[in-house]
């Protein structure tokens, strides 16, 4: 899974521009750019920041498309998810 890919598509589904996102999630732009091109992973407070300004749980962020996720990984997902409130 392509996270900053991942983050680039729903951000421009939703019409945000790059500079509006940075400043939702308090992330430089030149940082978001980085992570959208795959040049920098994202600290786990960083990219709970970017999700959430989009609208998203890590959870949910993780299991919108889990086609590409290893079994084990994808029976994590949906366990944290039961225990996330609704």
């Amino acid at each position: 899974m392509d996270i900053g890919l991942k983050i680039k598509e729903i951000r421009e589904s939703q019409n945000i521009s790059m500079t509006s996102l940075s400043k939702m999630c308090e992330v430089s732009q030149a940082n978001l750019s980085r992570i959208e091109r795959g040049q920098q992973q994202p600290a786990f407070d960083t990219l709970n920041r970017i999700i959430n300004a989009l609208g998203f749980t890590v959870v949910d962020f993780f299991t919108l498309d889990n086609s590409d996720l290893e079994p084990d990984l994808k029976i994590l997902l949906n366990t944290l998810k039961s225990f996330t409130p609704e």
